[in-house]
């Protein structure tokens, strides 16, 4: 069954309108945890597969998910990782608002920009990475050449606008943005997950091990076996484990 969502509308640092929705949690989690939901690119809060996530998140606390900008009722662009740490700060301090803990939850895209925010920004009190890439431009599957295809054609970026409602910027990045690896230093002592599936058909393992070696404790890493690639393949076993880490898991 999925829960009821409240609408809301937020706004970001340089004006981008965020399409968001809210789920208050259980009773008794009243002003307590706030979990912070990112998905991955392409992907929209009011997707099915995200909408069961939040579903299950929902159990350990209030939920916040948001779309990107550039992706569905959201205004502004797509810049694939970059910006989107401002949408995702405009969701944190919104959360703020309500909760006195706040987690935030980045599947694929969404958890490279949790990682990021969490580095630059702060305001967490823990950040759980699924399925989440090490480095930028990475071509070694075939699902990233897709990826990048939709990213620098225009032909891609018409098919990604008509067909999952993603309007991408055009361009390369100026400056590069801090890459996930180079981020994950800089988030210690805030508590880190980083989920992964070793049937990942995006990010082999390497990724997931590479941001392991980088970060700094408190860490942990999960390797699930089985599991794909972000969203449409988490298990509801899943997700509920992730939320039980995130009810539990405060800062030292």
């Amino acid at each position: 069954m999925i829960a009821p969502v409240y609408g809301a509308m937020l706004r970001t640092s340089d004006g981008v309108r965020i399409d968001a929705g809210h789920l208050p949690g259980p009773m008794g989690n009243t002003g307590e945890l706030g979990i912070v939901l990112a998905h991955g690119f392409t992907g929209s809060w009011r997707s099915p597969a995200t909408r069961r996530i939040a579903a299950v998140l929902a159990r350990y606390g209030g939920v916040l998910a948001i779309d990107f900008r550039g992706h569905g009722r959201s205004s502004g662009l797509s810049t694939v990782g970059d910006l989107e740490v401002l949408d995702l700060d405009a969701a944190v301090r919104h959360a703020r608002t309500a909760y006195r803990r706040v987690v935030t939850v980045g599947f694929s895209m969404g958890a490279a920009v949790a990682l990021r925010h969490a580095a630059l920004y702060g305001g967490v009190d823990a950040v759980v990475a699924v399925s989440g890439p090490a480095r930028w431009y990475y071509r070694g599957t075939r699902p990233m050449r897709q990826v990048h295809w939709a990213i620098e054609h225009p032909a891609g970026r018409l098919a990604a606008r008509l067909a999952k409602r993603t309007r991408i910027a055009v361009g390369s990045w100026d400056p590069i943005p801090l890459a996930p690896y180079e981020a994950v230093p800089m988030i210690a002592p805030t508590p880190l997950l980083i989920v992964h599936g070793d049937a990942d058909t995006f990010f082999p393992l390497e990724h997931p091990n590479q941001l392991f070696e980088a970060a700094q404790h408190p860490k942990e890493l999960w390797i699930e076996r089985g599991y794909g690639h972000a969203e449409s393949a988490a298990t509801p076993d899943l997700i509920r484990r992730i939320g039980r880490w995130t009810a539990r898991t405060k800062m030292e």
